[in-house]
């Protein structure tokens, strides 16, 4: 996937693994949203060790209550709930009928692989990893 100029959302970011990688890829900027503080210390920490400062957003807030509010649109969308997360579904609708994603844009999940979401009408595809599963909306 190439990368370059994007603009990243990287939902439940925790240590934001998902999108200091991106950036490494030539993503042009990365929004990371999560409510931990620990996570959001790590998170600014990161983007100073790595020079990426100026390109990063920390945002802390919940993510039901970002996806309600923010008016930026992005390229691809990470997001990695808590595995114990009840409501993937309504989580996706809730993205797609944002207007977070651009027009072309993607979201990929990653989940529990006891799940599927082909049934979704932006159902792309998957990819499994062991009990992880990524699947990808467009």
């Amino acid at each position: 996937m190439d990368l370059a100029g994007t603009r990243i959302l990287d939902l439940f970011a925790g240590f934001g693994s998902l999108g200091y990688e991106a950036l490494s890829r030539g993503a042009a900027e990365v929004c990371f949203v999560d409510s931990n503080v620990r996570s959001l210390k790590s998170l600014r920490q990161t983007a100073a060790e790595l020079g990426v400062s100026s390109r990063v957003r920390i945002v802390k807030k919940g993510v039901a209550r970002f996806i309600k509010t923010e008016k930026n649109v992005y390229d691809l969308v990470f997001c990695d709930p808590p595995y114990n997360w009840r409501d993937y579904r309504g989580l996706i609708r809730e993205i797609f009928s944002s207007g977070l994603l651009a027009e072309n844009g993607m979201l990929l999940i990653e989940h529990s692989n006891r799940y599927g979401f082909e049934d979704v009408p932006q159902y792309a595809f998957h990819k499994d990893y062991g009990m992880t599963r990524v699947s990808f909306f467009s």
